[in-house]
């Protein structure tokens, strides 16, 4: 599997097929900054299914958003960035999420696309975590969009 780079918008993905959306939460509940902006103005119940539970680090939420589109919130942040909390990303709960995220869409026939997760308010780094997509999604075809 190798990463496909696409400039464009996460929320608009390209293709035939299936196609399972993923992104990065936080466990503590919070909805509003970020690239869960554009998810909930396209796909307003993926604010309230996501609202309406409680996760920990390394749950995932799968949304059906369209007849052949999910949403999947991925519980990887720890928190939200503060100044105590300079790195709210936990890399050990990417990669139980993405491992989960691999066997959904292998076993449904589904690709994934995100955006870059992970290296905007979560703070992770781009190397750190494209080396997890690559070693956890190695079953099926990946589209990270960069916004042009």
């Amino acid at each position: 599997m190798m990463i496909n780079y696409i400039k464009g918008n996460a929320v608009e993905p390209i293709g035939k097929g299936k196609k399972a959306i993923v992104h990065i939460c936080n466990n503590i509940g919070l909805w509003g900054a970020g690239f869960v902006l554009a998810v909930s103005r396209k796909w307003p119940k993926t604010k309230i299914e996501f609202k309406s539970k409680e996760f920990k680090l390394g749950d995932i939420q799968i949304i059906e958003v369209e007849k052949d589109i999910v949403v999947i919130n991925m519980i990887a942040q720890n928190g939200i960035f503060s100044r105590d909390n300079l790195v709210p990303i936990n890399y050990d709960a990417l990669k139980k999420c993405l491992k989960q995220v691999n066997e959904f869409a292998y076993f449904n026939d589904y690709s994934v696309h995100m955006p870059k997760i992970g290296t905007g308010l979560a703070k992770g780094k781009w190397e750190i975590i494209e080396e997890i997509i690559n070693d956890r999604l190695r079953d099926t075809i990946v589209n990270v969009y960069e916004l042009f």
